[in-house]
């Protein structure tokens, strides 16, 4: 006969582990509830020979019980430790970004924990007879903690990218708002992340490369891109109409619309869009060459 004692105070996860254990699919188990001085033990005896396979089940349902049950308790517990300097407001956002990641990866995520939960309680269970529920999450499961750990400080790092760029934003909109227009109107033909500036005369503008004079500098690399905000800061047109030759608002668009707010417009079907659109192909090749 294999017998195993769960030792636990928490009502809520002996309710759940009861309600398991009475839909468990394994014939010749029973079980019993019993309250001590110290603890309230789940009592459970299997008389079959298949030990292996109780193991398994019973491991199973203690993963499921971490997962579905204290795993939330458990971020929330990661970030008040290790990020106690952000307020209430800036864990919410950082909580809901765990959230995010965990969606976003949901199948590799859930093995990666399934799978480092499972194997830790199979093997203890194969070899105890007791096992205390809060000691062993908090002692035994390193493997199960540096995963939620790492989906925290990933958390974590995208809030403060997304802090950062809206005061980025933020600053360059003050800029903008704060200088006179110093011409009518820009032009942007806009193809999978390449870019290239026209006049109202629709005449090639040439990309401010000089950067003692950005006014923007990027903190990766000097795309493109970066050289073309950085013009368009220094122009401070009056009126930006953006030419989508892909029919798609990227995070660069996204970045030139919150800076310039109401200044600009978006195009995708206009007699402008029309011409380069059949000639997009050689377009930013020819500008390429010219070092625009």
């Amino acid at each position: 006969m294999k017998s195993l004692c769960i030792k636990t105070n928490n009502t809520h996860l002996l309710d759940y582990l009861l309600k398991e254990l009475r839909n468990i699919e394994i014939k010749n188990v029973c079980f019993t509830f019993k309250e001590f001085s110290h603890y309230k033990n789940i009592i459970i005896h299997y008389t079959g020979k298949d030990y292996s396979n109780f193991n398994s089940i019973i491991s199973t349902i203690l993963t499921f019980l971490v997962i579905d049950e204290l795993e939330e308790n458990f971020i929330n517990k990661i970030i008040n430790h290790d990020y106690f300097y952000f307020d209430s407001n800036e864990k919410n956002k950082i909580i809901n970004s765990c959230y995010d990641i965990l969606a976003e990866d949901l199948s590799s995520l859930f093995s990666k924990k399934f799978n480092a939960l499972y194997n830790n309680f199979l093997i203890y269970i194969s070899k105890h007879k007791s096992i205390v529920l809060s000691g062993f999450i908090n002692f035994r499961l390193s493997e199960y903690w540096k995963i939620l750990d790492d989906i925290v400080a990933e958390a974590v790092s995208n809030f403060i990218i997304e802090k950062e760029y809206l005061e980025f934003i933020s600053l360059l909109r003050l800029y903008i708002n704060s200088q006179s227009p110093l011409c009518n109107m820009v032009h942007i033909i806009y193809s999978s992340s390449e870019s290239i500036l026209l006049d109202e005369n629709k005449q090639i503008i040439e990309n401010n490369k000089n950067i003692f004079d950005a006014k923007y500098l990027s903190d990766i690399s000097f795309s493109s891109n970066d050289y073309t905000l950085n013009s368009l800061l220094n122009l401070l047109p009056q009126r930006i109409y953006i030419h989508l030759l892909d029919d798609y608002v990227d995070e660069f668009v996204n970045t030139i619309q919150s800076i310039f707010e109401n200044r600009v417009s978006i195009c995708k079907d206009c007699n402008i869009c029309k011409m380069y659109k059949s000639q997009k192909r050689s377009l930013f090749k020819n500008n390429d060459r010219a070092g625009g």
